[in-house]
């Protein structure tokens, strides 16, 4: 078949471009070879190699095929428009934009929904976008009175950095250890899922954190007592034990909302529930470190 648009021969040495440059990393970060993703996405492995190696200049419907059969993020399908020299397909909102309205409230309405038991909204890289008052409960429970003192120039709010670090959340989690590596193992999968550098050096920045257990730590199956990950959070003589539920939305169409996630904390005990329960009656003490999450 026709090498395509842009085809500038075999008769002398191609350097790969941008694009075959990103596309090939993109293919291997996937395991795939040139067969499989050429006969996934319906071309010839000829056609994909000249894509590779910048022989070929691929349309924009071609871009986009092979974004959609590597599974590539929004985000990153973008930077491969760009680098072939097309405009982005896909807009990056914010999530107050009025055409982002029904989405915001039906994020609202999960929040709500939740109480009295905590959840966040965060985003891709695990920044705090929203919190509902469940989540400014058990913020305002275990923040040390200095940090709810807001800083001179706010910065967001990093959920993995506050969960691993020493000065944030780990003296509180009974369990830190466990949980700690589940989580470094989530954020890894992340880094290698995107391909984007701010997860990966969210990643680094992570490991790079004082005391965290080795990632080849393995835990046998026999040795677990829940179905789930439970986290146990215990400061004086309140103990709470909670697990989490992560959702996304289902048919994003925007950068912003394919990199929304909701993660919501449910009780493990009746103990727990009954903590939260209590603090939902009473007014809040004092001002929480989530106080400027929306």
């Amino acid at each position: 078949m026709p090498a395509g648009r842009g085809d500038r021969g075999s008769g002398r040495a191609a350097s790969a471009s941008p694009l075959g440059t990103l596309l090939k990393g993109w293919r291997e970060r996937r395991s795939l070879s040139q067969l499989d993703l050429a006969g996934a996405a319906s071309i010839s492995q000829r056609h994909l190699s000249f894509l590779e190696s910048g022989r070929t200049a691929p349309s924009r419907e071609m871009v986009l095929r092979l974004a959609a059969t590597l599974d590539i993020p929004l985000r990153q399908q973008n930077a491969l428009l760009l680098a072939a020299g097309y405009a982005p397909a896909w807009h990056e909102r914010e999530l107050s934009a009025p055409e982002l309205a029904m989405v915001s409230g039906a994020l609202e309405h999960i929040l709500a929904q939740q109480e009295p038991y905590p959840a966040f909204v965060v985003d891709r890289r695990w920044n705090l976008v929203r919190a509902n008052e469940g989540a400014r409960r058990l913020t305002r429970f275990l923040a040390p009175p200095a940090a709810t003192v807001p800083p001179p120039a706010p910065s967001p709010v990093n959920l993995a950095e506050q969960l691993l670090s020493p000065d944030g959340l780990r003296p509180f989690i009974v369990n830190w250890e466990e949980v700690a590596l589940h989580f470094l193992r989530g954020v890894q999968a992340d880094a290698l899922a995107d391909g984007t550098r701010e997860t990966e050096e969210l990643f680094k920045r992570l490991l790079s954190l004082p005391g965290l257990p080795p990632l080849s730590r393995v835990r046998l199956g026999g040795e677990l007592q829940t179905p789930v990950l439970t986290i146990h959070v215990r400061r004086g003589d309140t103990s709470l034990r909670l697990f989490t539920t992560i959702a996304t939305l289902g048919t994003p169409l925007d950068v912003t909302l394919q990199e929304i996630r909701i993660e919501c904390f449910f009780p493990a005990d009746d103990s727990t529930v009954r903590v939260f329960r209590d603090w939902a009656s009473e007014p809040p003490p004092r001002a929480s470190a989530l106080s400027g999450a929306r």
